[in-house]
């Protein structure tokens, strides 16, 4: 972190509030604490899964230039809320009279919580509002949060207090870990691609995406990757020389993000009845594997999920390539104790977006993303885009990349 920010006490009522950086040491114990009090989802709902967070601080441990809050009270005695930022380098999905991608400093506010004992108070609100200062003090142009459809407080915090908008709507498709494998397509070949030749990929196809990170060698290069891999019909495979730098001309390509080790998921509230229902599917699919049972998982207890990101496809039958090696993701799951998901997240008018298996179930049809201006709109010699700012100018691209560590 470049800079500190400046403990700050200010009156709500019948409490005095503190705002500072987090802790590891006197606070981690605490913002855990929370946590598990501050339940995310809604009881019952298949579809809205609960965070379950283990360090307080993983989510945004990698990124270079993150922070976390807390708000405390009773001479710190108490900690009653917090919340996580992080600032990157994207593209905003314009490109500059020069060729070269427009690229904006953008801060990602995410896992805001506030003590259900300590809500409607302002206590999130300066929350925000202390993240923001900080996010504009380390020369974040924009901020943005991302939420869903019923998280109804979240959406009136950001929108009537914080003067957020809508920005985009990307669709967050999910598909269970079946106990039995899936078949990949005939005349399908899938290999892995190397960190270095994916980078190169990934900054030529998505060079007009908006929200592609800037840092994408970081991310290839993070542990937490497993990998990228591209599928092909075989009869490409011996003519594509992949150190010409030239692609296939029909293929499909995507990386694999373990969100295991930093956080797990679980669905709680659900009736006896369905739990028997999932359980029975996974009994019948172990013992007749042949019939293909669509089985679920055990979402009962905490499971973690496989992230796709940087997916693109070209070239005829691409759809039936993109799906071979979802597929094939699908089996590296399966081989993975514990996972019980693959996700991807995609704009609605990419062309993956109908490729990707999922069960509409699980999935969200919008994942609401808000964005504040904090800066004032770049010059055009400045490299931006004139008078317009990004959240008022159309993007020229379909296509929204998500950084897998914004999930």
């Amino acid at each position: 972190m470049s800079m500190k920010i400046a403990a700050e006490s200010f009156r709500v009522p019948l409490l005095e509030v503190v705002v500072r950086e987090y802790d590891e040491e006197r606070d981690k114990a605490a913002v855990e604490e929370l946590e598990t009090r501050c339940e995310v989802g809604q009881q019952g709902k298949l579809s809205l899964l609960t965070d379950l967070m283990g360090d307080p601080i993983c989510r945004i441990r990698n990124f270079p230039l993150h922070v976390m809050l807390v708000a405390v009270y009773r001479e710190e005695t108490e900690l009653v809320g917090v919340i996580r930022g992080s600032i990157k380098t994207v593209t905003s999905g314009k490109e500059a009279s020069n060729g070269v991608p427009v690229y904006e400093k953008l801060a990602y506010i995410l896992g805001l919580r506030v003590s259900p004992t300590h809500r409607r108070l302002g206590i999130a609100t300066k929350l925000v509002q202390h993240l923001e200062e900080w996010c504009n003090q380390n020369g974040a142009d924009y901020s943005y949060m991302a939420t869903d459809t019923t998280n109804e407080a979240s959406i009136k915090l950001f929108t009537k207090k914080c003067n957020y908008l809508k920005f985009r709507t990307p669709t967050l498709l999910v598909h269970p870990v079946h106990a039995h494998y899936k078949p990949l397509s005939s005349g399908t070949t899938v290999v892995r691609v190397s960190p270095q030749l994916t980078e190169s990929i990934y900054r030529q196809v998505f060079t007009n995406s908006e929200f592609f990170p800037k840092d994408i060698d970081q991310i290839l290069c993070n542990k937490l990757n497993l990998g990228t891999f591209m599928a092909m019909p075989k009869l490409s495979l011996p003519k594509w020389d992949p150190m010409s730098g030239t692609l296939p001309s029909s293929f499909a390509i995507l990386s694999v993000w373990n969100t295991k080790e930093v956080f797990k998921l679980q669905v709680k509230g659900v009736s006896r009845l369905t739990c028997a229902c999932f359980a029975g599917s996974r009994v019948l699919d172990n013992l007749m594997p042949w019939l293909n049972i669509p089985s679920i998982p055990n979402f009962f207890r905490p499971f973690g999920v496989y992230l796709l990101f940087g997916l693109f496809m070209e070239g005829k039958g691409a759809s039936r390539l993109m799906k071979s090696l979802c597929a094939f993701v699908h089996n590296m799951a399966r081989d993975d104790d514990g996972c019980g998901a693959v996700v991807a997240e995609v704009g609605q008018r990419d062309p993956v977006r109908k490729a990707v298996p999922h069960w509409r179930k699980f999935s969200w049809a919008e994942d609401l993303w808000y964005v504040k201006k904090l800066a004032p709109a770049k010059r055009e010699e400045d490299g931006g885009c004139g008078p317009s700012d990004w959240i008022k100018s159309q993007s020229c691209s379909s296509v929204i990349f998500v950084d897998p560590r914004d999930f």
